[in-house]
Parts: C-alpha cells; structure tokens; sequence
C-alpha cells in the first residue's frame, strides 16, 4: 500500500511539472551561427523562436509583413542584448520581396545556417460558406508562401550546408470541421518538406517540420472561437495547449547539429490524446 501511495505521489509531481514547464536556458547550441525567420513578430512561435535562437548564441534576421508588428519584435528582442537582431518586411507571397530578404540576410550575416519558415494564415469557415478568395488567401500565403521561402533559400544554403524547417500543423494529418482550408495547406506543407528533403541531400541542406497541435498565443483567440479553443484544449493530454517557446524548442533542434540525421521529417508537437 505504502509503493502505491509513493507511486501516486511520484506520478501526481510528473503531471504537475508537465503542466508547469521551467523556461530553459542557453547553451550556446548555435553560438556563430546565423538564423533567418519568416513570421517572427507577434507573440506566437515565430517570436519565441526568434527569442530562443538568440538565447542559443544565433545572430538572427526576421521579417513579417506587418510593419509596426516587426518594429516592436525587432526592439524587444535587441533589448535582450544577446545576438545581432535585423529586421526586414517580407510578404511570403511576393517573389521581389523574398529576394530582398535573403539579399538583405546574407549583407546582415556572417553566414546564414538555418532558414526558419514559420509564415502562414488560419482562421474558421466551413467549405459550403468558403470564398474562393478566402481558400486561395489561406493556400497562397501557408503553401505557396513555404514553397517560395524553400526555393529561395536552397542556394543561400549550400554555402553552410544548413537547414530549413518549416512550420506545418497536425492538421495536415488529422480532421478538423472549419479547417479544410489550413488543413490542406499544412498536408501541402508536409509533403513539400518530405519531397523537397530527397532534392536537396546532396547539396548537404537538410529539411524537416514541426507539426503542433495547439500553441496558446493571442492570435488564435482573433481566427477562432472561445468554444473551438476549449474543446481543443481538452484534447491534450496535459490540459492546457503548449507555450510558443516549446514549440520553438523542437524547431531548435531540428536546426541544430543534434539532428544531423534527420531530413524529410515531420515531427509532431503535441500532447494531444489519439
């Protein structure tokens, strides 16, 4: 009776500190290196990526199309005052301004070493009361967008021999009523990776995703509803969604050495029951 009540008390500190999780610290994972990334204003995973890239030693470019959004990120993360922060506006869906950004990348960067491709749109409609505009939008800017992001930087880096990881969702696998659009973008998203990863080996260029389940941000409350969000939150096994950062922690590792063997990977990030 005694190991069971231990075992309970054991496993009752196990749950509490997975629906606790402790910030991390650096450790210099990507001390000299260089990190381009696309989406990285807001509060959501671009950001904390961003965030924790630095706090790993990267000197960092990032864009987003929205230019006040990318003032602020760009402030607050050259007020941590670790690595170099640039900055550029970048619509993913406008080939001109993907070509300024990786011209402006490689005059900011001693090399660039990881492409980060975090760009992409949701929202809440059911395919009978779809526009073609809002389905298109949607494609344009989650799949054409990482595609046109892909293709830019294939050639920036052979250079390095780096890496490029891109943002999908467990949506691309999974069912979701509302979602059809998202959904099909982010499959598009996964099988751009898988196929994409066979091309570029012999250049030495690995390419993986990280598909979440549920990354708590306040963006999601503005493309879904309360009632959406809750019943999502209730399928994760912990109870609660996952902090930006602890996304952005496995997309580290995907753009680190401590997965040199990996390419053409999805990896999902989720606590959510089957």
């Amino acid at each position: 009776m005694r190991g069971a009540v231990k075992l309970t008390l054991l496993s009752w500190k196990i749950v509490n500190k997975l629906k606790n999780p402790t910030y991390p610290s650096g450790t210099n994972l990507f001390k000299g290196k260089g990190v381009i990334l696309t989406a990285a204003a807001g509060a959501g995973i671009g950001f904390a990526s961003a965030k924790r890239f630095l706090e790993e030693g990267a000197d960092i470019v990032i864009s987003d199309a929205h230019e006040t959004r990318l003032a602020d990120a760009t402030k607050n993360l050259s007020d941590l005052d670790l690595g170099n922060v640039s900055s550029i506006l970048c619509d993913v869906t406008d080939d001109k301004a993907i070509d300024d950004l990786f011209n402006f990348a490689k005059s900011k960067l001693d090399s660039v070493d990881a492409v980060i491709n975090n760009a992409g749109l949701g929202g809440e409609c059911e395919l009978i009361n779809m526009t073609n505009d809002e389905w298109s939008k949607v494609i344009d800017i989650t799949l054409n967008g990482a595609m046109k992001i892909m293709r830019a930087a294939i050639p920036v880096l052979e250079t390095s021999q780096g890496c490029i990881v891109n943002n999908a969702s467990v949506l691309g696998w999974r069912a979701q009523a509302g979602q059809s659009h998202y959904a099909a973008a982010k499959a598009g998203v996964m099988a751009l990776t898988r196929c994409v990863a066979l091309e570029t080996v012999e250049k030495g260029i690995r390419i993986n995703a990280v598909a979440p389940s549920l990354a708590i941000n306040p963006h999601l409350a503005k493309t879904s509803s309360n009632e959406l969000i809750d019943h999502l939150v209730s399928q994760e096994a912990y109870g609660r969604g996952a902090e930006p950062w602890e996304v952005a922690n496995v997309i580290l590792f995907l753009a680190s050495d401590l997965a040199s063997y990996l390419t053409g990977e999805v990896i999902s990030v989720s606590s959510q029951r089957a």
